[in-house]
C-alpha cells in the first residue's frame, strides 16, 4: 500500500482549485459528511478539558467557554449552543483576552500556547477519536488511492507556532498519518 500523501490548503488557494488530487472541504461552510470536521461543528458530549463531568457541544464552543476576557470570564451558556455561527467573543465586545481558565472552576488561568495543547488539542483529538470516524475511513481510503487536498481557513499545523490560528485540517493531517502533536 502506497503512504498517504495529504496536503493542506487555504480554502481559496489558486492550487486548491487547480489540483488534480481529491479536495474535502473540512471547513464550517464544507459539504455533508465533511462540515463534521469544523470545530463548530455540534456533535454534543465532548469533554471539557481540565473539567470533569463538564461537556460541550463543539470544540469552538468549549474554546470560547474557557476564554477569559478584561471584562468577561467563561461562558457556561455557550457549552450548550448548537449553533455553528456567533460563537466567537471578541476583544471588541469583551476587551483584551486575559488567557483561557484552566478549567471552568479553576482560578488559574493559561497562557494561549498552554491553552492549545491543553484544551483545544484534547478537545479536537475526542471529536477524531469518537464522532467522526467513518469520515476518517473514508479519507483514508481516498488518501490511499490518491493524493487528497483538505481545505481550512488556517493551514498552520505547529502547535507551537502561535502567530496564527491552528489549523484544525492540520490537526486531521496529522491524525490520519500519526504523527499528533504532544501535549
Amino acid at each position: 500500500m502506497r503512504g498517504m500523501e495529504i496536503r493542506v490548503v487555504h480554502h481559496n488557494s489558486k492550487s486548491a482549485k487547480t489540483t488534480t488530487d481529491a479536495v474535502v472541504d473540512v471547513t464550517s461552510r464544507g459539504p455533508y459528511p465533511w462540515v463534521r470536521f469544523s470545530p463548530f461543528y455540534p456533535h454534543g458530549g465532548i469533554p471539557v478539558p481540565l473539567s470533569p463531568g463538564a461537556t460541550g457541544t463543539s470544540v469552538e464552543a468549549i474554546w470560547q467557554a474557557l476564554k477569559v476576557f478584561e471584562s468577561a470570564d467563561v461562558d457556561r451558556a455557550l457549552l450548550e449552543t448548537t449553533r455553528m455561527t456567533g460563537l466567537k467573543r471578541t476583544v471588541r465586545r469583551y476587551g483584551p483576552v486575559r488567557g483561557h481558565r484552566a478549567g471552568l472552576d479553576a482560578p488559574d488561568l493559561l497562557d494561549y500556547g498552554t491553552a492549545r495543547r491543553r484544551i483545544y488539542l484534547p478537545a479536537y483529538r475526542h471529536v477524531l477519536d469518537h464522532h467522526v470516524s467513518a469520515e476518517l475511513t473514508k479519507l483514508r481510503e481516498l488518501a490511499a488511492a490518491a493524493p487528497v487536498t483538505l481545505l481550512d481557513y488556517t493551514t498552520n499545523g505547529d502547535v507551537a507556532d502561535l502567530r496564527s490560528p491552528l489549523s484544525h485540517a492540520a490537526l486531521i493531517r496529522l491524525y490520519l498519518l500519526d504523527e499528533w502533536p504532544g501535549g
